[in-house]
């Protein structure tokens, strides 16, 4: 097996600041050890792809390298007894794809407490529709789950709709009864999103100025964040009194300027959430809920899918800024 090829995506370093990528065949002799050898069928493509696919050294370290947070396929050789062959697993988060060889090549081989089995309710495929993206988006809606937001409270906010974590939290908030305002910066996908279960769209400046006011009108009872920056700030000053906004990204700002008054003054929360160190029990069972009562039934609408000579084209948009939902990428030979 150790001489076994397969096709991987390889980016490598040129110069300092000039990188290169390439689909190349390797030999499973070249993956890093690890205890379960697992075959690719399906992987992502996310923002921290691309930002290891165009050379970030703040995600990946050295090169050449082989990007993919997100896998999803069957083990092939477990050193696990967890695990055997021909068992359907997924593995997302951890060193996958930043500096350990991703799911953007047919094989990974991967330590086993980084594995959690696909549940029965989803196929590995529609695993990798959701992702990280997914997962992330699942975790924000738990979260605000558990600090009380109710369907009867109000609309929920979700900005960077058009986006993989924020189309997902758009349709899983939808399908828990929730009415959900889609903030994007994409107007042409308004019927996308309304088709997804927004009940309105916003446009992103309402959201992206820094207002000065230190508290603005109550207007939301709930909110997940991709974006940071002075859009976060703008939710926290607009939620309703004891609401929460849970906050996943920094599309437009890592920073944002704050004050402590719609705190004290609204007792809001701002809930931090991070899908790449998560335990694997609660891995696991965000990934069971996707496949039983959290399970879309409209997940296809979202998904677009491409193989290794798509792949970095895709990579680009989502760099830009100019993906519409999720690339799945199908590692078939």
């Amino acid at each position: 097996m150790s001489n076994q090829s397969f096709k991987a995506f390889l980016v490598s370093e040129i110069t300092e600041k000039e990188f290169s990528s390439e689909v190349i065949e390797r030999n499973v002799s070249d993956l890093p050890e690890g205890e379960v050898l697992i075959r690719v069928k399906y992987s992502s493509v996310n923002y921290k792809d691309a930002l290891s696919a165009s050379g970030n050294k703040g995600v990946t370290r050295e090169y050449p390298h082989t990007p993919g947070i997100d896998a999803a396929g069957e083990v092939v050789i477990s050193g696990n007894e967890s695990f055997k062959e021909g068992d359907e697993v997924i593995v997302i988060g951890y060193d996958l794809g930043m500096n350990t060889s991703g799911g953007f090549g047919q094989y990974i081989r991967v330590p086993a407490n980084w594995i959690v089995a696909c549940p029965k309710g989803l196929s590995v495929r529609e695993s990798m529709v959701l992702g990280t993206a997914g997962f992330t988006a699942a975790l924000c809606v738990e979260k605000l789950l558990d600090n009380g937001l109710s369907a009867d409270d109000g609309e929920v906010l979700v900005t960077g709709a058009s986006g993989g974590v924020g189309i997902i939290a758009v349709a899983l908030l939808a399908k828990l009864g929730f009415n959900v305002a889609a903030s994007t910066g994409k107007a042409d996908l308004a019927d996308l999103l309304k088709q997804t279960g927004a009940s309105s769209i916003i446009d992103r400046n309402e959201l992206s100025e820094l207002n000065p006011r230190p508290v603005l009108k109550q207007k939301w009872a709930g909110a997940v964040d991709v974006v940071g920056g002075d859009t976060l700030f703008n939710i926290v000053k607009s939620l309703n009194y004891g609401a929460s906004v849970a906050a996943c990204g920094l599309v437009q700002s890592p920073m944002f300027q704050a004050s402590v008054l719609p705190f004290i003054l609204r007792g809001v929360n701002l809930l931090g959430v991070d899908s790449v160190e998560q335990p694997l029990e609660t891995k696991a069972r965000v990934w069971n809920r996707l496949g039983n009562e959290w399970k879309l039934d409209n997940i296809e609408a979202i998904a677009t899918e491409i193989g290794f000579a798509q792949l970095q084209s895709s990579l680009d948009k989502v760099l830009k800024g100019l993906a519409q939902g999720r690339f799945v990428l199908n590692l078939g030979d």
